[in-house]
């Protein structure tokens, strides 16, 4: 007496085993690596803000420095927002009518604060203080990308673990000379000191910076 299956049934029974094994794999690759695309981490996006505010236009075309805007990056965990009375003190003699600018104008007279839509975020059980960054030599760009040449300010990096932890192993390829870090045109040259120099003139390497407490607290 003969068996109730077909020989191909065999064939059959494995290709579906293994295309269910397949497909059960490639899901699982997408969930680990879908997250950490630029695409979900919104890397080069702009988001729609209040007013379209140009860094390519006030850091390059007019030579403002960071901290025109950003006060408290020097000494505060975070940089800071300009107030709108920053903005009002070229916007009350040039670009007096621009209808771009009439939420500025809105926010001045009615003393209430422009609402921007955060670029850079990173989560809640993260600590990162912006003072203790620039006072060990790492420059804007590091983590905030060419803004000097953002027409529209973007997302330039993930900011995962993964991207602070490469950079706490070696910090020494992103530290600048003190002068240099607000300089959006500063390229190393055969004169910078080296990244062992300047690791030394900050003072690092004296403490694990991939010790857990250094952003969990």
């Amino acid at each position: 007496m003969t068996g109730g299956f077909d020989p191909s049934a065999n064939l059959i029974t494995k290709a579906t085993l293994f295309g269910f094994l397949f497909v059960l794999l490639a899901g699982m690759g997408w969930w680990f690596l879908a997250s950490r695309t630029d695409y979900a981490n919104s890397v080069g996006w702009v988001l729609d803000q209040p007013v379209p505010f140009s860094h390519e236009h006030h850091v390059s075309g007019l030579g403002l420095d960071c901290r025109f805007c950003h006060t408290s990056v020097e000494v505060s965990a975070t940089a800071g927002m300009p107030a709108t009375e920053t903005c009002m003190t070229c916007h009350s003699q040039i670009w007096t009518s621009a209808k771009l600018l009439e939420p500025v104008r809105v926010s001045f007279l009615q003393h209430q604060p422009i609402v921007w839509n955060r670029v850079n975020a990173l989560p809640d059980y993260v600590y990162f203080n912006h003072s203790i960054h620039i006072a060990k030599g790492v420059g804007c760009e590091s983590c905030h990308g060419e803004v000097g040449k953002m027409a529209l300010t973007q997302k330039a990096q993930t900011f995962e673990m993964q991207f602070c932890v490469s950079c706490h192993r070696d910090p020494g390829p992103n530290l600048r000379p003190r002068e240099a870090i607000f300089d959006t045109d500063w390229h190393r040259t055969a004169a910078t000191p080296s990244p062992a120099a300047l690791m030394a003139q900050y003072h690092l390497g004296t403490r694990s910076l991939t010790d857990c407490s250094i952003c969990h607290r």
